[in-house]
């Protein structure tokens, strides 16, 4: 998996149909945004919390 920086990624496992988010990493926060709406807009979160999210996720405790 690649680091995020300020550059906007999405998930390599996105299906490319534009229905998923982008995120990057800048001035010390993650930014998560909708990759239909770029103009809109952007939740921020702190290292702690994005790393929080990246544990659930890899937990599986977001399965849906």
């Amino acid at each position: 998996m690649k680091a995020l920086d300020n550059q906007w990624r999405t998930s390599t496992r996105s299906g490319g149909n534009g229905a998923c988010v982008e995120a990057r990493y800048t001035d010390h926060t993650a930014q998560v945004r909708d990759s239909k709406d770029q103009q809109g807009p952007v939740l921020s979160f702190g290292a702690g919390q994005w790393a929080g999210f990246v544990r659930g996720i890899k937990g599986g405790n977001f399965n849906v």
